[in-house]
């Protein structure tokens, strides 16, 4: 067997995936869509049967996979691939079990079905993100028939409750089991290297390099209870509304962070634009209105943002609450967390308290690594036609538990998909899908990178 192995690097420009690999990463994504993981936060949710099925796989290729739990049911997989160069670091490639719910009946097919119809693969966790551990899978399973050894060590995670506060998944492995990530100083998951047709006939890749932080806020008013026709000056329902319409209303300054003023650089020479970001005076909203379509793989980031979500107050018409409360979905760019911070203050007011209700890290990873350069290129080998540039996530992943560790996290699970297909408004969207076109192209590109990388 030693004989056989070799550092895949040494085959990167002419080694491809089978086509064992190829039918694999279609019928794991379907029969991991069918063991419904639905998380409906809270604990309500039960990862087990699907971290079994990908703990089975990891085992079938010689690996040795070890479940972690918290809480029963709430299942984590691990395994280690040993490297061929014991001095290099380690790289960490992780997707979650996880999924949203799904209303069987806004649907076009059983949402838990894995339904193959006409080239793609339907089901709830189609794009978010049981393809990815698809990919995965089928990968590790090639270099297992190949007998191939990546030149560093990675350490493959499958999570759970990512779809909620992650304390059962990706923060229990980094707080309790550590050790299991020694070496890892880079990681890669969700929301990158995914086609995103522009309307002009351009194809980006974009490459996630930082994700807003998470600040979800619960909001507090209280005030004199009482009923409901005489004069309240203390009305905790009105003090509650006017803070939300604040909040709601505010226009947050611009903040360009370095990976979107990479983007912002990368885009206006793609499209011919004069722009320059660290100008004084520079118009990030006049700039943003000239790329058209593409805007909207930078504009939620170039700002923090607070979005008002839920409201609880009252038990009858003619009765007024002493308490109301409601919550904000809050996101921060990375360095932007104090002025956040100070801002929710402001816009809050004194009659109404404010607390973290979640809250996580921002995030920011180099584009001028060696890392994002691999996956510039393993992209690029495949989609020649493509444009490959940087982008910072809106929302945020797992690669924020694990940066307590010391992993700088990418987004990188790549797709190639048509146009008219949109990627991003299928996360948490009725009648998710992937076509099996595009988790073929998506195994061959982490194939390609995870023999460079």
């Amino acid at each position: 067997m030693a004989s056989q192995q070799q550092e895949l690097g040494d085959q990167a420009d002419h080694d491809q995936v089978d086509a064992r690999a190829l039918d694999e990463v279609v019928t794991f994504t379907s029969e991991l869509i069918r063991i419904d993981t639905t998380n409906r936060g809270g604990g309500d949710c039960r990862e087990r049967p699907a971290a079994e099925y990908a703990a089975e796989r990891l085992a079938d290729a010689g690996l040795t996979p070890t479940l972690l739990e918290r809480a029963p049911g709430r299942t984590n997989v691990v395994a280690r691939i040993e490297g061929t160069d014991p001095g290099a670091d380690a790289l960490l490639v992780h997707g979650h079990l996880d999924v949203v719910p799904a209303e069987a009946a806004d649907w076009s097919v059983d949402p838990f079905s894995g339904e193959i119809r006409d080239g793609v693969v339907w089901g709830r966790g189609a794009i978010d993100m049981k393809n990815m551990d698809a990919m995965i899978l089928a990968v590790v399973r090639r270099w297992a028939r190949a007998g191939l050894r990546p030149r560093r060590d990675i350490v493959v995670a499958f999570t759970a409750d990512e779809e909620a506060s992650a304390a059962d998944g990706s923060g229990f492995l980094a707080d309790r089991h550590a050790p299991l990530f020694e070496g890892c100083t880079e990681g890669i998951s969700e929301s990158g290297a995914f086609t995103f047709h522009d309307g002009r006939g351009n194809q980006l890749y974009p490459i996630a390099a930082g994700e807003r932080g998470t600040g979800w806020l619960k909001l507090t008013a209280r005030g004199k209870a009482g009923h409901g026709s005489k004069v309240n000056r203390a009305n905790a329902v009105s003090r509650l509304a006017a803070a939300i319409a604040r909040i709601g209303e505010h226009r947050w300054p611009v903040r360009l962070t370095p990976t979107v003023r990479a983007s912002l650089v990368e885009l206006a020479a793609l499209y011919g634009l004069e722009s320059d970001p660290e100008a004084p005076g520079f118009d990030v909203d006049a700039f943003l209105e000239k790329l058209g379509p593409t805007a909207a793989l930078v504009e939620p980031t170039v700002r923090n943002s607070a979005n008002p979500t839920m409201l609880q107050s009252g038990y009858k018409v003619n009765v007024i609450p002493g308490e109301a409360v409601a919550y904000v979905d809050g996101r921060f760019l990375p360095g932007g967390e104090e002025e956040f911070r100070h801002t929710l203050d402001l816009l809050t007011g004194p009659d109404v308290d404010w607390e973290f209700h979640h809250r996580e890290v921002a995030l920011q990873a180099p584009v001028d690594s060696p890392t994002y350069a691999r996956m510039r290129a393993a992209v690029e080998e495949f989609a020649p036609e493509g444009h490959v540039v940087p982008y910072c996530m809106s929302g945020g992943t797992d690669a924020k538990q694990f940066s307590r560790l010391g992993i700088t996290g990418y987004g990188f699970s790549p797709l190639r998909t048509p146009e008219g297909f949109d990627y991003q408004a299928l996360f948490h969207g009725v009648d998710e899908r992937v076509p099996v076109d595009a988790l073929h192209f998506g195994v061959r590109v982490l194939d390609r990178f995870l023999r460079t990388a």
